[in-house]
């Protein structure tokens, strides 16, 4: 089922949108992530822990689900559908999979922000959890770039499914057209 193309392009500029908002604000989270890590001066590890966890469930986890519901309905409501290519496919497993990572990854973030707010974090206080939020940022960086490649360069091949779908298809002309040709000549 085709979308209206105003409805689909509208629906694409959100889908470009969120998942390039998405990008860039992981890129940013990881900054106060690594002055959290390596900072000296403990305001300014409090600080970037505090923004870590407003920006992370303010402005990141919306944009991840607004990427994977917008990308959702495009492969749905366009031709490109949602089981017809491999890469079509790897983009919402991708997608689906960080959205459910950022959810595990932000309980982390809060306890580093709780632990913040309460006391003044020095070197060695929660160093696992501190140095799990640059390496979970890092690691989503990739996975968002390379969702981001998957959209730019849709590597060939298709699906099982597109593939029978297509040679019904073909079948179906083909037997259409042969029963035509060997048709008997009607006599009027």
């Amino acid at each position: 089922m085709a979308m209206p193309p105003g409805i689909r392009k509208a629906t694409l500029t959100a889908h470009v949108a969120s998942s390039v908002g998405w990008l860039g604000w992981v890129a940013v989270f990881l900054v106060p992530a690594v002055v959290g890590l390596n900072g000296d001066d403990p305001q300014r590890v409090r600080g970037s822990y505090l923004a870590m966890e407003v920006t992370g469930w303010y402005v990141i986890v919306p944009l991840a689900f607004a990427s994977l519901l917008t990308g959702f309905v495009q492969s749905l409501g366009t031709t490109w559908g949602l089981f017809r290519h491999y890469w079509l496919l790897a983009k919402l497993a991708l997608t689906a999979l960080a959205t459910f990572l950022l959810l595990l990854h932000m309980q982390v973030a809060d306890q580093v922000a709780d632990a913040a707010a309460r006391t003044n974090l020095t070197g060695t206080d929660l160093g696992g959890m501190r140095g799990q939020l640059v390496f979970d940022a890092a690691a989503a960086l990739v996975v968002l770039l390379t969702t981001t490649a998957l959209s730019v360069f849709k590597p060939r091949g298709i699906t099982r499914y597109r593939w029978r779908v297509q040679h019904g298809q073909r079948a179906e002309r083909a037997g259409g057209a042969s029963a035509m040709d060997t048709a008997a000549p009607v006599q009027t």
